[in-house]
């Protein structure tokens, strides 16, 4: 089916940055096997990530803090036998990063199962995290917003960033996970203008997911992206692209052409 399309060049974390400084909008997806990481590799996803979000659609739960790290180093080797082109991405699950020593620990487990990078969520305590991680030659994803592991101190899923003072913390932290070493940055649940004044300031790409258009790339769920019921009330920021694509793949093709020509998310999608 794909016979006919030149191999694509591997992503590599420098790779990251020649993205944001070239101005092309970076496509990421989750996967949890090898099928599915084969079909987003195959369609042309950047960034598979393997989150901790597996927790909530593969195995049913109602968060993600019982995922485990060898639930992740699991699934990131399933992943990794489907994944040629795309840069894999391992989340590194509650508590597994609460010191620089354990997150060293499963950060090791998840790259030699086949991860490129991890990513961890918060700053505070969490910067001495990714320098410790960054200076073992460790690339490192940052996390801010709503962080999912973050739920029972926050109340619930909730859009962060939304007072002045909420925002201007956003934007120290963004600031400072990417002093630490962080080479990518995920933003979630944020107003459009905080998380584009964040994309603006740091040298870091952003990945958005419900945090508007002008990040420096995007991310959903597969299964939010498949319109699956996996149980849980569906975000603001989801669409199911499956209904635009007619199939998995085509799915998939049609989530990334809407990212890169700017098109998803739109206002809809989007938090004010």
């Amino acid at each position: 089916m794909y016979a006919d399309r030149p191999a694509r060049k591997a992503w590599t974390v420098p790779m990251l940055a020649d993205a944001k400084r070239e101005g092309r909008r970076l496509v990421m997806l989750t996967a949890y096997d090898a099928s599915f990481a084969r079909t987003l590799d195959e369609a042309g996803v950047d960034l598979i990530l393997v989150g901790d979000s597996l927790g909530m659609v593969v195995q049913g739960h109602q968060s993600t803090l019982p995922v485990s790290v060898d639930d992740i180093v699991y699934h990131t080797a399933c992943a990794a036998r489907g994944t040629s082109s795309a840069l894999l991405i391992a989340d590194l699950p509650f508590q597994a990063d609460a010191t620089p020593e354990r997150a060293l620990d499963a950060s090791v487990r998840c790259l030699q199962a086949g991860a490129g990078m991890v990513k961890l969520e918060g700053a505070g305590h969490k910067l001495d995290v990714i320098r410790f991680l960054v200076e073992r030659e460790i690339p490192v994803c940052a996390h801010l917003g709503l962080t999912p592991q973050s739920v029972l101190r926050m109340g619930g899923y909730k859009v962060q960033g939304r007072d002045e003072r909420a925002a201007a913390i956003l934007r120290a932290d963004a600031a400072e996970v990417t002093q630490a070493g962080a080479s990518l940055l995920v933003l979630e649940c944020v107003p459009s203008s905080v998380a584009a004044a964040i994309t603006s300031s740091v040298s870091i790409p952003t990945i958005g997911i419900g945090a508007g258009v002008d990040c420096d790339g995007q991310v959903l769920v597969l299964h939010d992206l498949l319109g699956i019921n996996s149980g849980h009330r569906r975000p603001k920021f989801v669409r199911d692209f499956l209904a635009d694509g007619g199939s998995i793949a085509g799915a998939v093709r049609a989530f990334a052409d809407a990212v890169r020509a700017g098109r998803f998310p739109d206002a809809e999608h989007s938090y004010g």
